[in-house]
């Protein structure tokens, strides 16, 4: 399993038409959570979000906005915001055109928003093109420090050093609400919240 936790330039020329990070000064990180709602790894993030006051976007698969509405109200709820990660996590590089769009139109129909992030973060170029025109409209959002969290080799304390060690102004962070990746990341978000959040930073959802 191979994949860069600070994403590399030449990736983010490539499909320059996402969002990758956020310009600005200020202290600032947008913590995002992908393929959610889920049972277990859910209602934590949401309870930790709110002991730091932070604020986060959660990229949820419509499916499982099905089998957790409240759970997705929930997210709402608290303040923060969601996006399209299409209706059954499919990847771009491996589903005709026709289905993965009707896949993200079916989770459309769940979830409200003008935000899209491909599962795997693999779209084509013609994918990307399409979805950012009618009647799709999106914004696609993409990261630039990926904590890890979904890799079994790994700890929750090398998952928060993944981002403690490379997030700064501006950084889109990217975990899980999976159950694949929950023993990691309910170790690693507190102290990752903890850490930026004694130096000054706030979290914020990507508006």
């Amino acid at each position: 399993m191979r994949y860069f936790i600070k994403t590399p330039w030449i990736l983010k020329k490539y499909y320059n038409g996402c969002i990758w990070s956020i310009p600005t000064k200020k202290k600032i990180i947008y913590l995002t959570f992908d393929d959610g709602p889920h049972p277990l790894a859910t209602p934590f993030i949401l309870g930790t979000l709110k002991n730091y006051q932070a604020r986060a976007t959660f990229f949820c698969i419509g499916k499982n906005v099905m089998q957790e509405p409240a759970l997705y109200r929930k997210i709402l709820e608290d303040g923060h915001r969601v996006g399209n990660h299409t209706h059954n996590h499919l990847n771009g590089w491996k589903t005709p055109d026709k289905l993965y769009f009707q896949n993200i139109s079916e989770a459309a129909k769940y979830i409200d928003s003008d935000l899209f992030r491909p599962p795997y973060g693999r779209v084509s170029r013609f994918q990307m093109k399409h979805l950012r025109m009618e009647p799709f409209n999106y914004r696609i959002v993409m990261w630039n420090i990926l904590s890890a969290d979904f890799d079994q080799r790994l700890t929750g304390n090398q998952c928060a050093f993944h981002v403690i060690g490379s997030a700064s102004p501006g950084s889109i962070v990217i975990f899980h609400d999976s159950a694949k990746a929950y023993d990691r990341m309910r170790v690693a978000l507190p102290k990752v919240l903890e850490y930026f959040s004694d130096k000054g930073y706030s979290f914020e959802s990507i508006r």
